[in-house]
């Protein structure tokens, strides 16, 4: 007999990821709950085990966006702190 929490939650219905930010990404991903445009029109005729893949992948792509946005600003901060401040206020004046 398999235990975990993957067995527990075959018996209830897979509620839908959504949390209210309906607004597609440039690759067509809600910026909300990650799923694509065919995964929210067909939410509701997909039976529970397609639901636990489709929530599953939201999760991956969560998590990869979530990189992704960390590395933007570890970039940008880098970045940021490569300009060496002008310390005298001259903008290349030599006098």
């Amino acid at each position: 007999m398999a235990s975990g929490q993957g067995t527990q939650l075959e018996f209830f219905t897979v509620p839908s990821p959504c949390i209210g930010v309906c607004e597609a990404d440039p690759r067509g991903y809600c910026k909300g709950c990650f799923r694509s445009r065919e995964e929210r029109l067909y939410w509701l005729k997909v039976d529970d085990a397609t639901r636990r893949k489709i929530v599953a992948a939201c999760y991956r792509r969560k998590q990869q966006a979530l990189r992704r946005k960390r590395q933007e600003d570890i970039a940008a901060s880098q970045s940021e702190e490569m300009i060496q401040p002008d310390l005298f206020g001259s903008q290349g004046d030599e006098t």
